[in-house]
C-alpha cells in the first residue's frame, strides 16, 4: 500500500505518469513535479499562503484579454521569458541579439513603403528609424520583412488606447541593399500594466514596474532564423533595471539628430537556418 507522506509523495506522482505518454511530456512532467515539490519543501507554505498562490494564478488568467496577456507579463517580470529566449537563441557571435516579444505584438500590422510615417505626428517628437538587414557574413538581405512597433511619447501602445486603430506599428520590406526606413515618434520609458496581479506581485517584492524606452523589431527573411529584438536609446534611466530583464549591451544605441529629427539607426544581422 502506498504511503503518500511528504517523503514518498514526489516519486509516487512521477510513477503515476502513464507508460504510453509522449516521452517529452513524461520528461517535462517529471521535472515539473520534482521542482515544484522541492519548492514547496523549501518554503513550507501555510494552507493560507498556498490558497493565496492559487488565487493569484486565477486572477492572472482572469485578467487576460485579447489585447492584454497577463501571463506573458508574469513570465516577463520573473525573467522566465528572457531565459527561454536565451536558451532558444544560441546564435553565432555576429548575429544580432534577441530579446522578449512583449505583450503588445500585433501580427497583422499594415505593410508600408519605405519612408512612410507610422505614427500620428502629435504623439511625440519626430523619429526616423532606419537600418539594414544582412547575413552574418555581410550579404545584404533584400526582401526581408521588418516589423516595427513601439509606444508613444506618453508611454502607451496603440492597443492600450484603441485596439481597433493601429498606430506606431507597421512592417516594411528591405530594398536591394537590405535597407529600410520609416518615420515615427520618439517613444518613452513606461510602466508595464501594474493594475493587476503582476503589479501586486511587483509591489510585494519592492520592485518598480518600468521598462526603458525601446523600439521593437521582428525581422524575417527566407532561409534565415527570425529575429525578435528591441533597440534601447542610451541614457534612459531604466536601462539598468528593466522590469522584464530585456536589455543587452549590444542593443543599446546612441540616438543622433539630422534635420530637426531624432534618428535611431542600426544594422541587423540574421543567422542562417
Amino acid at each position: 500500500m502506498a504511503k503518500f507522506d511528504e517523503n514518498a509523495l514526489t516519486q509516487a506522482v512521477i510513477d503515476s505518469l502513464g507508460p504510453d505518454a509522449d516521452p517529452r511530456v513524461r520528461q517535462i512532467s517529471a521535472s515539473l513535479i520534482r521542482h515544484l515539490h522541492a519548492f514547496i519543501r523549501d518554503i513550507e507554505p501555510t494552507q493560507e499562503e498556498w490558497q493565496d498562490a492559487i488565487d493569484f494564478l486565477t486572477r492572472t488568467g482572469q485578467t487576460c484579454t485579447p489585447v492584454r496577456q497577463e501571463f506573458i507579463l508574469l513570465s516577463d517580470a520573473l525573467g522566465a521569458s528572457m531565459l527561454v529566449d536565451a536558451i532558444n537563441h544560441r546564435l553565432p557571435s555576429k548575429a544580432t541579439h534577441s530579446t522578449v516579444l512583449g505583450p503588445f505584438f500585433v501580427s497583422d500590422a499594415p505593410r508600408v513603403p519605405s519612408g512612410a510615417m507610422i505614427s500620428r505626428p502629435e504623439d511625440g517628437p519626430p523619429l526616423r528609424i532606419e537600418g539594414s538587414v544582412a547575413s552574418v557574413t555581410g550579404e545584404p538581405l533584400q526582401g526581408a520583412v521588418v516589423e516595427i512597433w513601439h509606444c508613444d511619447e506618453s508611454g502607451f501602445y496603440d492597443v492600450q488606447k484603441d485596439p481597433q486603430t493601429l498606430n506606431g506599428r507597421a512592417s516594411v520590406v528591405t530594398d536591394a541593399q537590405g535597407r529600410f526606413m520609416v518615420r515615427s515618434v520618439v517613444p518613452s520609458f513606461y510602466p508595464i500594466p501594474d493594475d493587476g496581479p503582476v503589479g501586486d506581485m511587483l509591489h510585494a517584492q519592492g520592485r518598480h514596474p518600468f521598462r526603458p524606452a525601446h523600439v521593437h523589431f521582428k525581422i524575417s527573411a527566407q532561409g534565415y532564423r527570425s529575429l525578435t529584438t528591441h533597440l534601447f536609446p542610451a541614457a534612459d534611466p531604466y536601462l539598468n533595471s528593466d522590469v522584464v530583464f530585456g536589455v543587452k549591451d549590444s542593443l543599446i544605441v546612441e540616438l543622433t539628430h539630422a534635420e530637426q529629427t531624432t534618428v535611431l539607426q542600426h544594422d541587423f544581422t540574421l543567422a542562417a537556418n
